[in-house]
């Protein structure tokens, strides 16, 4: 029994390398920042995610302890990754060439259009 427990955390362990293999590869050949983004925190999430649960398999005692780093994993990566893409936006980091669009330029052109701040002082000029 001890023997397929421990089969089955190497093979949760090495599917999980596989994704942080892969998302250094997506580091490497994604074109612009906000793909590259992407590419590292979705693929390093999960890979981190299976690897923690293929230690659980092989090192049983340490299963609370592995979750709280799991829910710590699942909330901060996305999180951070969505604060530097939008830090990144801020300043102003070119998107790639072949993207097609670019929906937080949009949203925020739309706002400057339809501004409530700007329509209550021209209506308390009046």
């Amino acid at each position: 029994m001890q023997y397929n427990l421990e089969l089955i955390g190497a093979l949760i362990i090495l599917i999980g390398s596989v994704f942080l293999f892969l998302a250094a590869i997506g580091l490497l050949r994604m074109p612009d920042f906000y793909t590259r983004i992407q590419a590292g925190t979705k693929a390093s999430t999960l890979g981190t995610i299976l690897t923690f649960i293929g230690l659980a398999f092989l090192v049983p005692n340490w299963i609370g302890k592995l979750l709280v780093l799991i829910l710590f994993i699942l909330i901060t990566n996305p999180i951070s990754s969505h604060v530097l893409a939008r830090a990144a936006h801020f300043i102003g980091v070119p998107l790639a060439n072949i993207s097609a669009t670019d929906k937080l330029k949009e949203a925020e052109n739309n706002d400057l259009l339809n501004n409530p701040v700007e329509n209550t002082e021209a209506n308390d000029n009046q």
